[in-house]
């Protein structure tokens, strides 16, 4: 994986007379691996990921005045983050246009138990998933839509709550928790599809004997 930028230097003035405040430099660089590691995510390319890092610290920097101190500076910083991603992305996103509804919240679980792997292990959806390394599953997140791999990110990946996300994205908790619920049945099915494509699994039951 590429290096994370190095972080923006900005000069910060403050008060003697008020309590030390933290400057961007101090704030920023325990969040610039996983800044990148959200950016490769969503862009789905190590340079262009470099360009959003990048846009965003420099985004901060001009908007420093605005951050509260004492407050959630990786939430502040990831906000300013995915809206650098949809500004540069906007006119590419890509738009679900699958329909959900008749996918089962269970998929890979009713797919693997098809395939026969309940006869073997008790859990055969946790089975599948531990056949599929972890590119394999990032490349199943970098095909979702911009909208759910934005929010499945910050979930799965960031281990955000539904409140926080929220925060971030400036959206209603209930839209939140919407994406993402469609954002696990899209992601079943990259995942269903990789592992066939891998090898990993069959793509048809096989006909039983006898």
């Amino acid at each position: 994986m590429a290096e994370a930028p190095a972080p923006v230097q900005v000069s910060t003035v403050t008060d003697p007379a008020v309590s030390p405040q933290r400057t961007l430099d101090e704030l920023l660089l325990p969040v610039l691996e996983r800044a990148y590691g959200l950016a490769l995510r969503l862009t789905r390319n190590p340079a262009d990921a470099e360009d959003i890092v990048q846009d965003a610290a420099l985004a901060a920097a001009r908007g420093f005045a605005t951050f509260r101190q004492g407050t959630n500076f990786k939430a502040w910083f990831f906000q300013i983050l995915t809206n650098c991603f949809y500004t540069r992305h906007r006119r590419g996103r890509a738009r679900a246009d699958l329909s959900l509804e008749d996918v089962p919240d269970l998929y890979l679980f009713d797919r693997a138990e098809e395939l026969g792997l309940h006869r073997s292990v008790p859990d055969p959806a946790r089975e599948l998933l531990r056949r599929i390394d972890r590119e394999q599953i990032d490349e199943a997140l970098q095909r979702l839509p911009a909208e759910f791999r934005t929010v499945s990110a910050l979930y799965l990946i960031e281990d955000l709550s539904y409140a926080e996300i929220a925060e971030i994205l400036k959206l209603p908790v209930g839209t939140v928790r919407s994406r993402l619920h469609r954002g696990r049945k899209l992601l079943q099915q990259h995942l269903w599809r990789i592992a066939v494509d891998a090898g990993l699994v069959a793509d048809r039951p096989r006909a039983e004997d006898g």
